[in-house]
């Protein structure tokens, strides 16, 4: 099914200060081409809630840029085995990866912004997957990046990934919950999570992208920290259509 976009725009509104297991029930009830999009501990919350909402079992993708932590591979495969879901690896064109790395290096991105690597890596293998869902779910939170994602609703019309013909709605159960929400979470339900995260790892990404942070820091600043800018973002959730 799909909805219209003032329907879409009353739900957002009903359900801003619903409790996260409400909104995911929500998108699995009015969506049967739905899928989880998974990277890090706000995902697997996502997909243990999912799991405990009536043993409905969900489907689950991953993007696999080819340069994660040996960490990460190890905690998808934990997950999957975990819930033992629907879960799908997303890769990246290899033509395009070898146009990139032929031209510019593998390290293009410390010169010349992250964007056109994570365009290649991310936000094309993304886009291909989206193309065939009629809604999908994140991980994303308010307080995760204040510059980009202080107004994110529960629920919303996907601008960036919709399409004339394809209206594509993006569920965020996790808008505002705190990060400290998410890990009482994990800790209360003995959620598996990447080992990355007992060294300092916060927010986490490809490993020449992310680094672990100093107390008191906020958590986008292990990523892209060679850059000034303050809108941190790979192109995933992108706060206006491209």
């Amino acid at each position: 099914m799909s909805l219209e976009k003032d329907k879409i725009d009353q739900l957002a509104a009903q359900y801003d200060k619903a409790d996260p297991t409400e909104i995911l029930a929500l998108a699995l009830e009015k969506y049967d081409n739905i899928a989880i999009s998974f990277s890090g501990a706000e995902d697997v919350v996502l997909v243990d809630m999912a799991a405990r909402l009536l043993g409905k079992k969900v489907n689950v993708f991953s993007l696999d840029t080819g340069r994660l932590h040996s960490q990460t591979y190890r905690f998808l495969d934990q997950v999957k085995q975990r819930y033992n879901i629907n879960f799908e690896l997303l890769f990246p064109e290899s033509k395009a990866v070898e146009a990139l790395v032929n031209e510019k290096g593998f390290f293009s991105f410390r010169m010349d912004g992250h964007k056109e690597c994570c365009q290649v890596r991310k936000v094309a293998p993304l886009r291909r997957k989206l193309s065939t869902l009629d809604a999908w779910v994140t991980g994303q939170r308010k307080d995760q990046s204040p510059d980009t994602r202080s107004d994110v609703p529960v629920i919303q019309e996907d601008m960036a990934f919709s399409t004339p013909r394809h209206t594509l709605v993006k569920f965020n159960p996790l808008a505002n919950w705190t990060s400290q929400q998410v890990w009482n979470y994990i800790q209360e339900h003995n959620v598996p999570y990447n080992e990355l995260h007992r060294h300092g790892f916060i927010s986490i990404g490809c490993e020449p992208c992310t680094r672990p942070i100093l107390p008191n820091e906020h958590e986008r600043n292990g990523r892209w920290w060679w850059e000034e800018t303050a809108g941190k973002e790979c192109g995933l959730h992108p706060v206006k259509a491209a």
